[in-house]
């Protein structure tokens, strides 16, 4: 395996180059400086990503008008032993939330009735720190402009595999603050 340079580690974890430097900062993510430059061993990487991740679970909710998708969730989730909800409904998806605990939710934007960008905003005044992750395939949109203004919150650009689920969970587990 061969030396990472820092922005190949950012990408190969999903996280900002900001995030690697705070790693680096609390030694949390296994490196060496080369010169003036971080330098990443991939396979040491590989094991630190194995122990930062290995037990921990989630309880999520997906919320998408779209059942196939929310069962590409289900599925790709509870594999990995995840407690995943799923709801097609965005008013339901505003009073589970209310109501019951999360620790992540995966919010498609585009949907009839009311939208991600309006149900965003519904969920940062309900639980102000639940993370949101946006499902989209307009990432450039007026749309995923509105949703911003509601806050900070991760994406997923369709098509998408059951894969970078599991890697979007994982990124969060790994440097979120899971409550379980």
């Amino acid at each position: 395996m061969g030396l990472m340079t820092l922005q190949e580690v950012a990408i190969r974890l999903r996280v900002t180059t900001k995030t690697i430097y705070r790693l680096l900062e609390a030694h949390g993510i296994p490196a060496k400086k080369v010169g003036r430059q971080w330098r990443f061993d991939q396979e040491l990487i590989d094991i630190w990503l194995s122990q930062k991740s290995g037990s921990k679970v989630a309880s999520i909710l997906v919320i998408d008008d779209e059942e196939e998708i929310c069962t590409l969730f289900q599925d790709a989730l509870e594999e990995s032993g995840h407690v995943v909800s799923t709801i097609t409904d965005p008013i339901k998806a505003i009073e589970m939330i209310k109501s019951l605990h999360y620790d992540l939710v995966f919010l498609d934007l585009k949907m009839p009735g009311m939208n991600g960008a309006e149900l965003f905003g519904h969920i940062r005044k309900a639980k102000p720190d639940l993370p949101v992750t946006v499902i989209t395939g307009f990432p450039d949109s007026d749309l995923m402009m509105k949703a911003l203004a509601h806050g900070p919150l991760g994406v997923i650009k369709k098509p998408f595999r059951g894969a970078d689920i599991l890697a979007a969970v994982d990124s969060y587990l790994r440097f979120g603050t899971p409550t379980k």
